[in-house]
């Protein structure tokens, strides 16, 4: 028995598909935009805890390194209890 090719003249319908696809997806390409206003730019250079949090850490390095900064145990452990309870 032999078949021959009936009615396909070269034509390949998943070729079409796959073109056809192609095509829809070079189209639907989006790209993500963030924009960051100058307020919320100047909100975050300006913080005023960070400034706070970096003088005090100096002050501390400079109390360290001429051996003056004394630890209290007794505040320590008063914040880790007041921490854990919550």
């Amino acid at each position: 028995m032999k078949i021959n090719n009936l009615n396909s003249m070269g034509v390949n319908p998943y070729k079409r598909n796959l073109e056809k696809n192609t095509a829809a997806q070079k189209s639907q390409t989006k790209e993500d935009k963030v924009e960051i206003s100058s307020k919320a730019k100047d909100l975050q250079q300006s913080n005023e805890v960070v400034k706070a949090r970096q003088e005090k850490v100096q002050a501390i390095k400079t109390q360290l390194e001429s051996g003056n900064y004394s630890i209290d145990p007794q505040a320590i452990a008063k914040g880790l209890l007041n921490f854990y309870k919550k």
